[in-house]
């Protein structure tokens, strides 16, 4: 049986630490590599950056991986020097009027046995289909690390017919969740262009593929109300809702940060149960805006005063670093990266910003990062002391008008340098 839960707009929401008056401008660390650029056209197979992840190989950490989406040009596996070594296509549309596959966010899920035997897998969310697509990672494969291993049975997350997925209020963002007390594995995922949450419990399959049941669903809020007595709602398309993206849940303590885009950072309990709390919320909060159809953007009007201090709109890739043990949340209104302490019980009080700028006129930095992910571990010679991984949606240079994308490698003990303390 599925629960459902929904969350009224009466939220609790703790103060964030202050950023002093007049502070300077974030520091900046530089990437030490990039991967090729990814064009969203048919010349480039529509291959968008999303959202990565990283694989650690413990038999040989020179030999980790870094798996990343490219919406409808399905999943791209990187070696540590960015090069790539796999290209998997995202499932073709069942029907000459339906919607493609389209790979959005991915995460990993460490030593399951849900395939029979000890397995890594890499959980990515299928837009397109409305379905998670599930592959094995094995480091003895060089040339193709990654394998499917999704349960020909799976069906759509939110949507019941094909007609329904077409207009794509489908699974958007994923993060992956293991419950130590029971050992058993979850895909927390968001439904796009909507409020709602999904829990979904990742089950063996026959012949060792994997397949998933929802186990409950929250919706959050959509309007809130202000301090002068008003309601506040996102500006968006008519009908579409503030739809959550970046979302990582921390296996010390089993809280999801949920960062709904044009609003602020959830925080909640990753089993869906309980009061979500918003931890902080985006500069751009309480601003009312007017839906220009012509344009289709929103026109600002006058701020009220009543946003966070920190985020600029859209709030998107979110991961964990342990050492110190920070949130780090990408805000894509002002290309910059903002550091939460990863304790609750200081209200993961605001700790440092930073940027990721050009470190030379071939290798530029990350602006309107989207997915981002750390790996505070080891992982050889290059990056002895782990690896953060960001989206860049605006490669340069750009070849001429064409969409490009792709993700950037820092070392970790730069970033540390400015988060830390």
């Amino acid at each position: 049986m599925t629960v459902t839960v929904t969350v009224t707009a009466a939220w609790a929401m703790p103060a964030a630490g202050a950023t002093p008056a007049g502070a300077a401008a974030p520091p900046a660390v530089q990437p030490r590599a990039e991967t090729a650029a990814l064009y969203d056209d048919e010349a480039g197979g529509n291959a968008n950056a999303d959202d990565p992840a990283i694989w650690r190989n413990p038999a040989d950490p020179d030999r980790s991986l870094v798996v990343a989406t490219a919406k409808e040009g399905g999943l791209r596996v990187y070696d540590l020097a960015a090069r790539e070594v796999q290209s998997i296509a995202a499932p073709p549309a069942p029907g000459a009027d339906d919607a493609p596959g389209r790979f959005n966010n991915v995460d990993l899920v460490l030593g399951t046995r849900l395939t029979g035997a000890r397995a890594d897998l890499a959980v990515v969310s299928d837009r397109g289909h409305d379905r998670l697509r599930i592959y094995r990672v094995d480091g003895d494969r060089p040339g193709a690390p990654l394998k499917d291993v999704t349960d020909p049975a799976a069906r759509p997350v939110f949507n019941t017919t094909q007609d329904e997925i077409n207009e794509q209020r489908t699974v958007y963002g994923l993060a992956t969740w293991t419950d130590p007390r029971t050992g058993r594995s979850y895909a927390l995922v968001s439904r796009r262009s909507d409020t709602r949450l999904a829990l979904l419990e990742l089950t063996p399959g026959r012949d060792g593929t994997v397949g998933y049941r929802t186990v409950r669903t929250l919706t959050l809020p959509a309007a809130f109300p202000l301090p002068d007595g008003t309601t506040w709602t996102p500006c968006g398309e008519p009908g579409e809702l503030p739809q959550v993206e970046g979302m990582v849940v921390d296996p010390a303590n089993g809280t999801l940060y949920a960062g709904q885009e044009d609003v602020g950072i959830w925080r909640l309990s990753a089993d869906l149960k309980g009061r979500p709390v918003l931890m902080d919320k985006v500069r751009e909060f309480g601003v009312p805006g007017t839906y220009d159809e012509e344009t289709e953007e929103c026109v600002p009007g006058a701020d009220p005063g009543f946003g966070g201090e920190h985020l600029a709109a859209d709030v998107e890739g979110l991961t964990l670093l342990d050492r110190p043990a920070r949130l780090l949340a990408s805000g894509q209104g002002d290309n910059t990266f903002v550091a939460y302490d990863r304790e609750v019980s200081t209200g993961n009080a605001y700790r440092a910003a930073f940027r990721i700028t050009a470190a030379s006129a071939t290798l530029d930095g990350s602006e309107v990062c989207d997915g981002a992910a750390v790996l505070d571990a080891p992982l050889g010679k290059r990056y002895p002391k782990g690896l953060l991984v960001v989206q860049d949606g605006q490669e340069t240079p750009a070849a001429g008008d064409r969409e490009s994308t792709g993700f950037k490698y820092v070392d970790l003990r730069d970033v540390k340098g400015v988060v830390g303390g």
